[in-house]
């Protein structure tokens, strides 16, 4: 069974039309779905008994479940079970400009950044276009708020689920659906160049940026093997046409793991690699987990490193740290699910 939350208004507009009926209805119905928020077909009162029925012989609704929160200040990371009980995550984030969610868009990662807790587990699937659009709403409804920003920043790498990917931001960017201006959307890819050109064709202003993490091919084979694939001169080749292409700033992000990524030399490299670039750098403290041997820079070390950057005239910051007394690392909240259910499991075993 289909999902109405797979199609984009085009395609209920085209679904209807083939039904003999009026392409408005198409808007009708996506309307009742992104700004009314309706929880049942029953709920679209404008729409005829018979076609709702129709509706509800052909396709489904919501079929995501929260099963986890956990909330500090200003932050709620959600785990989340999937109708085939995958699970992903998604942290909602209070900013003093508006309430921003970071979503997923697959079940684990194939990318394999040697520093990245999701990317322990290999992808098993990438999420439907409606798995992604569920995550916004159903935090909205929990919350109580309006969701203003969407960071495509979760488990997985978006442009390894670009047609869904695509498809999602088609449909909250509509002024008919969600309304989330294209500037308020922005995804992350760990370096995909041939995704990252096909992206610049988008009509949409959507932001993009770039997981770094390193300033040199050396260090970047070792610790994100797309690397190896995409090396940096291609790479930083690539984004300068992007943003000649699309008058787009970009956005490099660079977690400072200890001893590894932050020393003053590499900042120095940093800053020569993007030098001229219309974009900036988001430095992110690491987040430590038990899994992972990754530590984290000491606090002296990260603004040594901004300072280098800052002197060199280079757009710089360190971003505002979420979830300190949580599950705070992307995949953390699963992966401590995981395992505790292999407790359960292992107990019981015992037990018996």
């Amino acid at each position: 069974m289909q999902n109405i939350y797979n199609l984009t208004l085009k395609d209920l507009e085209n679904y209807f039309v083939e039904q003999g009926d009026k392409k408005f209805r198409g808007t009708q119905v996506f309307e009742w779905l992104y700004r009314k928020k309706v929880k049942s077909f029953k709920e679209m009162t404008n729409l005829k008994k018979e076609l709702l029925e129709k509706f509800e012989q052909n396709f489904e609704m919501k079929t995501i479940q929260i099963t986890k929160v956990e909330r500090d200040i200003d932050v709620e990371k959600y785990l989340f079970e999937l109708k085939d009980h995958e699970k992903v995550e998604a942290v909602l984030m209070n900013h003093d400009y508006g309430n921003s969610v970071c979503i997923s868009t697959q079940v684990g990662c194939n990318m394999g950044c040697k520093f990245c807790e999701s990317g322990r587990l290999k992808k098993i699937r990438n999420l439907e276009t409606h798995e992604m659009i569920e995550q916004i709403l159903t935090i909205e409804e929990e919350c109580g708020k309006r969701i203003s920003h969407v960071v495509v920043m979760g488990i997985g790498e978006p442009f390894d689920n670009y047609d869904n990917l695509v498809r999602f931001i088609e449909i909250i960017n509509n002024d008919h659906g969600i309304a989330l201006g294209s500037r308020h959307i922005t995804v992350s890819t760990c370096g995909v160049v041939p995704k990252i050109i096909e992206f610049s064709n988008l009509p949409y202003q959507v932001n993009l940026a770039i997981s770094l993490h390193a300033p040199n091919n050396e260090l970047r084979n070792q610790i994100m093997p797309i690397n190896k694939a995409y090396p940096l001169e291609i790479l930083i080749d690539t984004l300068k046409k992007y943003i000649e292409k699309t008058n787009r700033r970009v956005t490099f992000e660079y977690i400072l793991l200890k001893d590894v990524n932050d020393q003053k030399q590499q900042a120095k490299e940093l800053a020569e690699l993007v030098r001229g670039m219309n974009c900036y750098i988001n430095l992110i403290p690491y987040n430590e987990t038990n899994n992972i041997a990754f530590k984290r820079s000491k606090q002296e070390t990260i603004l040594e490193f901004y300072d280098i950057l800052k002197k060199n005239r280079i757009n710089v910051t360190i971003r505002r740290e979420f979830g300190s007394k949580i599950s705070a690392a992307c995949g953390q909240l699963r992966s401590k699910k995981e395992d505790e259910d292999e407790i359960i499991l292992h107990d019981r075993h015992r037990e018996s």
